[in-house]
């Protein structure tokens, strides 16, 4: 096969996406063969994937969300082909584009294909794998009597604390964290685990992640006694608000136990258990990112 040959898996909601397909004939012109398949319904990336690789195509393209691009990247991982992966990130978050410095131009983001891909690390939490991040909490119930408020307060941080779009009532849960020279324990509210830095449409989480150092960021926020007070603080100070009442650590695994149940959201996919062991997987999966991206270590 030639060496400038790739396949494209295009969410089909993106099929008349003509930012999309000008960078497609724009590369195909600068001498890349591209080929476009788009998905339907679940299941259909991982599916394209096996068909790519039986094909004998060794650089792949993830255009979507992250969803998509979580989907294709844990197929190529599964398969243990030598493969590389491109992200076109075409989603309204573009969590993991953004923090690794991908362009959002769908243009700029093809031309990656000409930039070597290097070999990034992916999470694993009971059997799925996930590009960029776990995010998880409680309350995921909608009922009638919530405060105004606390609703207006949580808008943005709803997706950040829970992974979950739709908000009403924040409460917190004991847990127990369990990893390599780490433990702690105690009520808490929200979690990050991340491979990527952002979660929830640009909430910085993990601020020091790296895709390529075998480790896994945690960050817990723990319950404090004044709940409305602490999620103000989260929200108006970004980064630093989160760093000033957050646990963090990093580590090769972790695990999380629970009794009552933790809502998970992995790259949008959602998981609910009361156990979970979440590991790192070194090198799972060759990457064209950016030379100075922020996510590699250098």
């Amino acid at each position: 096969m030639s060496e400038r040959k790739a396949l494209l898996i295009l969410h089909g909601k993106q099929a008349l996406n003509e930012e999309v397909r000008a960078a497609v004939l724009a590369q195909r012109e600068a001498g890349w063969e591209l080929a476009v398949r788009l998905t339907w319904e679940a299941g259909d990336a991982a599916r394209l994937v096996d068909e790519a690789l039986a094909a004998g195509y060794s650089t792949l393209i993830a255009g979507g969300g992250d969803g998509t691009l979580r989907d294709v990247a844990e197929a190529m991982a599964l398969s243990a082909a030598h493969a590389s992966l491109v992200l076109l990130p075409l989603g309204t978050a573009n969590d993991f584009a953004r923090a690794a410095g991908v362009p959002l131009l769908p243009s700029e983001a093809l031309a990656l294909l000409d930039e070597p891909p290097r070999p990034i690390d992916l999470g694993e939490v009971d059997g799925q794998l996930f590009l960029n991040m776990a995010t998880g909490g409680f309350g995921s119930k909608i009922t009638a009597n919530t405060s105004e408020d606390l609703k207006k307060l949580l808008g943005g941080a709803a997706y950040f604390l829970t992974g979950l779009t739709r908000f009403s009532e924040v409460h917190s849960a004991f847990g127990r964290f369990q990893g390599p020279g780490f433990s702690w324990e105690g009520e808490f509210l929200a979690l990050g685990i991340g491979n990527g830095r952002q979660a929830g449409g640009g909430h910085v989480l993990c601020p020091q992640a790296r895709v390529d150092d075998g480790l896994l960021d945690i960050c817990i926020v723990p319950a404090p006694q004044d709940l409305v007070g602490t999620l103000g603080t989260l929200l108006s100070g970004g980064i630093l608000g989160l760093e000033s009442v957050s646990v963090s650590a990093r580590l090769p695994w972790v695990e999380v136990e629970a009794a009552e149940g933790l809502d998970i959201n992995l790259d949008g996919e959602p998981l609910e258990s009361r156990h979970l062991r979440f590991a790192v997987r070194p090198g799972a999966l060759r990457v064209h990112l950016p030379a100075g991206s922020p996510l590699l270590l250098g």
